[in-house]
């Protein structure tokens, strides 16, 4: 976790740095008081406490507002309800009916087989519109494509965006709408013409540090974020010439992600999950090439390994950071 921010970020807005299993923190303070942008993943519920409490010195927070309700953006949103009354938080409209009937599937906490715990909102996030974050209109923008509900923040006269996971400095966030057999490439791809039209000089994104240039009066997006869209634009051609890779990387950011949240787990329990996890059972069932679901889990870990990001100790799967 880190607090740097470079480059320079606008007056009163401050990254707080997570990782992979809980999204960054934007903290604004200005004359309309103290607001955060995504709340992390539920398990680290209390360091997110700490480290926002720690960052306002004793003062309230005001607002809460989520990019989008993934779980690792928004589980943090019950924590911080409960630790500030009077916190009003505002959502992306495509979300509300499911939150207000708390539809696990419609939210995808149940289909990815992660955890998120029930919270309320108070207001939307309406594309087209603006939101006041320290003392800046921000315009709010439509962001499918890793989520179709997502939305981007994007502070004109800085030229500051706030991308959620649209827009990392290597890439993007799984195209979730894909693995439902829904279309989802198409829209990551006019998102990130959107970004390009917008022209940011810093973008502060979901997970990994913030990236740009301190100074940029050129007409296109500052350097460092042109080469993070041409970095998205190659990985998203990639994905539309092979949707199969597509898919494997997904099914490998879900193991992944729960290793993250367990750190060390035996393989039969991580067996015993998978079988219980919508997205993993239907494809399986609809690409596993007649191989068993035990067998065709197997690989996914095998690959796993592989890469570097998990190993072995024994029957224990362990996190390699």
């Amino acid at each position: 976790m880190s607090e740097e921010r470079h480059p320079p970020l606008p007056a009163g807005v401050r990254v707080l740095e997570r990782g992979w299993l809980s999204a960054n923190h934007v903290l604004c303070e200005g004359p309309q008081g103290t607001a955060l942008v995504d709340s992390g993943y539920v398990t680290h519920a209390a360091q997110t406490l700490a480290l926002v409490e720690r960052a306002l010195g004793g003062r309230p927070l005001d607002r809460l507002l989520n990019t989008h309700l993934h779980s690792d953006h928004c589980g943090g949103n019950t924590a911080l309800q409960a630790r500030y009354p009077g916190l009003r938080t505002a959502i992306p409209p495509g979300a509300a009916d499911a939150v207000r009937a708390w539809d696990e599937e419609r939210l995808s906490y149940r289909a990815t087989g992660q955890d998120c715990a029930r919270f309320t909102f108070d207001a939307l996030l309406i594309p087209g519109a603006t939101v006041t974050l320290a003392g800046r209109a921000w315009q709010i923008h439509a962001a499918p494509g890793h989520d179709p509900d997502a939305v981007m923040l994007f502070d004109p006269l800085s030229r500051t965006l706030i991308s959620g996971d649209a827009l990392w400095q290597h890439g993007f966030g799984v195209v979730f709408p894909e693995l439902q057999g829904e279309p989802g490439f198409d829209a990551v791809a006019a998102t990130l013409d959107l970004i390009e039209r917008l022209a940011p000089c810093v973008v502060i994104p979901g997970h990994g540090s913030p990236f740009g240039a301190a100074t940029h009066r050129g007409a296109g997006p500052a350097a460092p974020v042109a080469a993070a869209l041409a970095v998205a634009r190659q990985r998203l051609q990639a994905f539309f010439a092979d949707p199969a890779r597509h898919r494997r990387h997904a099914l490998k950011v879900l193991l992944k992600f729960k290793l993250l949240q367990w750190q060390r787990q035996s393989l039969a329990a991580v067996q015993d999950w998978a079988r219980g996890v919508p997205y993993l059972v239907r494809l399986h069932a609809s690409h596993g090439g007649g191989q068993s679901f035990d067998t065709w889990l197997q690989a996914l870990i095998d690959d796993l390994c592989a890469g570097g990001a998990a190993r072995r100790d024994g029957d224990m799967l362990v996190d390699s950071g």
